[in-house]
């Protein structure tokens, strides 16, 4: 990261307050994502299973990275679903359109 393109943002995470560079086009992204940690973590908390800040954190990272790896292994399935109902929207709106009528989604 250049220094002029750096932004450091301030997050919060369980009403602790956290400093972070990052660049200053992913800053809209860096607090969405303190936003969604943070509901995560305060799930964890609320739950009373778990006691103290870095056993939160550890859980809800534990818990996120599940997450992803599910979206990963099934993503190639909904890419493949979504590129097939791409490509049947498309062919409607190319015959439409070589008809010269109303398409109706």
């Amino acid at each position: 990261m250049s220094e002029d393109r750096v932004s450091r943002v301030s997050v919060r995470l369980l009403d602790r307050e956290y400093q972070v560079a990052c660049p200053a086009e992913e800053r809209s992204d860096l607090l969405d994502s303190a936003e969604y940690l943070d509901g995560k973590m305060r799930e964890i908390r609320d739950s009373g299973k778990v006691v103290g800040l870095d056993r939160i954190a550890v859980i809800a990272a534990l818990n996120l990275a599940n997450e992803l790896i599910k979206v990963r292994k099934h993503g190639t399935v909904v890419e493949g679903d979504l590129g097939a109902r791409l490509k049947s929207l498309r062919e409607r709106v190319e015959s439409a359109l070589a008809k010269g009528q109303q398409l109706e989604l």
